[in-house]
């Protein structure tokens, strides 16, 4: 996965999610191979039917044109050629018309990233093993321009703890070199998000995306993907459909989107997945729809496969975006459990009653409980086996997930929970606290 652990201390308690038995898959980022070759037999064949396929395009071409001379289009179905040319036409302008659109909202984000490698020296005939020395690493990711003074979303791991410098590079070419980061969610939490601030724009404009919403996107719902692809072809445009949502993965981390693999992972939870072709550097941009507007956050790929990336829904970003775009600063609510969210298969694997909602597993390892102590979960009287339904009275299902109920409210807000507990409701009110390690 194109990842990054920044957080150093792996028992940091996550207080976002927790993933199921069945789905705590590890992926890692494979590039194609070039220059496959067939066996030789495959190539005689696939050699005759390209023959075959080129004579017949030839004659339907023959064929095609006598008869559109005399006043008869040639028809496979119900569809004409000429409507299906139009079709191919429509499509290839609306995405042109996308990516004109949402293209200069676009960044490349170059980061220098300072990290330390542990070594032997020999000084003097004595041996010193262990040491540390500062390395940096440069890298590449992709960001969303959200407002025209210069406020940018990215994923945390585009700028990792470590990240000594950043620079922007705009859809026109120009580079801005004084850029800050506002905050990052902590390595603990599901939702890989950054903010940055372009503080001189060197008299450039700025132009935010717009902002759809991710509830109303189905399976089957076309989609755009732009970004940094590999972190050296700037603004590269993909296209695609939602293939699947509600997706949690492990995913194992990468250097600032672009390089090679720390061996860290993350838990991600509540992910689109989507065909659109996503790779290194692309983390940070943005996933649309057909009406240009961001829906998604494209965050990792699945290695060893076929176009299978994945991309945090906006919906579960627009507390954190208004709550920046309001203030400038980012403070993340926080609960402090650790949460499987539910589908009608985790429903199943656990024998639950209810098929949405965030079930506080029980943990298999006494180090990282599924309540933290001293949390507001605890504070709150919240227990393992309990599933949080609602959230003020909002429910957790397919298009509202629990953290993106959670960061509509600021830390310190109080809320009620509706929690099934042996088979009954209770409501539980809680505090939110502030993220650790924001």
């Amino acid at each position: 996965m194109d990842k990054k652990d920044e957080n150093n201390n792996q028992d940091k308690p996550n207080s976002i999610s927790t993933e199921p038995k069945k789905q705590n898959k590890t992926y890692t980022i494979t590039l194609p191979k070039p220059n496959i070759k067939m066996p030789k037999s495959k190539r005689i064949r696939y050699t005759l039917v390209a023959v075959l396929f080129i004579a017949a395009a030839i004659g339907s071409g023959f064929l095609g044109g006598w008869l559109e001379s005399n006043g008869n289009a040639v028809v496979i179905g119900n569809t004409s050629l000429g409507s299906q040319k139009q079709i191919i036409t429509s499509d290839s302008q609306l995405i042109s018309d996308i990516a004109k659109t949402v293209g200069p909202s676009v960044v490349s984000i170059n980061v220098a990233i300072t990290t330390t490698n542990s070594g032997t020296s020999n000084t003097g005939g004595f041996g010193l093993f262990g040491f540390s020395q500062p390395v940096q690493e440069q890298a590449a990711g992709t960001g969303i321009i959200i407002s025209s003074n210069g406020i940018v979303m990215t994923n945390r791991h585009v700028v990792p703890k470590g990240t000594t410098n950043v620079s922007i590079t705009l859809s026109n070419g120009t580079q801005l070199k004084d850029v800050s980061i506002i905050g990052r969610t902590s390595s603990s939490s599901s939702l890989d998000i950054a903010f940055l601030k372009i503080n001189n724009a060197d008299g450039q404009k700025l132009v935010p995306a717009a902002i759809g919403n991710s509830s109303q996107m189905k399976v089957g719902d076309e989609v755009v993907a732009i970004g940094n692809a590999l972190g050296q072809f700037q603004n590269t445009v993909t296209s695609g459909i939602i293939s699947g949502y509600g997706r949690s993965v492990t995913a194992t981390a990468s250097t600032g989107g672009l390089g090679s693999s720390t061996g860290t992972t993350e838990n991600l939870a509540d992910l689109f997945q989507t065909d659109a072709a996503i790779n290194e550097g692309n983390s940070g941009g943005p996933l649309v729809n057909l009406n240009g507007q961001v829906i998604g956050i494209n965050t990792a790929i699945a290695g060893n496969a076929q176009n299978i990336g994945f991309a945090i829904p906006i919906n579960d970003v627009k507390g954190l975006i208004n709550q920046v775009l309001k203030t400038g600063k980012l403070s993340i609510p926080y609960i402090g459990i650790r949460y499987i969210p539910l589908t009608a298969d985790v429903a199943n694997e656990y024998g639950l009653s209810v098929k949405n909602g965030a079930f506080i597993a029980p943990s298999s390892n006494p180090s990282s409980p599924s309540v933290i102590a001293g949390s507001p979960a605890a504070k709150a009287g919240l227990k393992t086996n309990d599933i949080i339904t609602a959230i003020n009275g909002t429910k957790i299902n397919q298009t509202h997930s629990l953290i993106g109920l959670i960061d509509q409210y600021m830390p310190g807000t109080n809320v009620t929970l509706t929690v099934l507990r042996n088979g009954k409701y209770i409501h539980v009110n809680l505090t939110l606290g502030k993220e650790p390690g924001t």
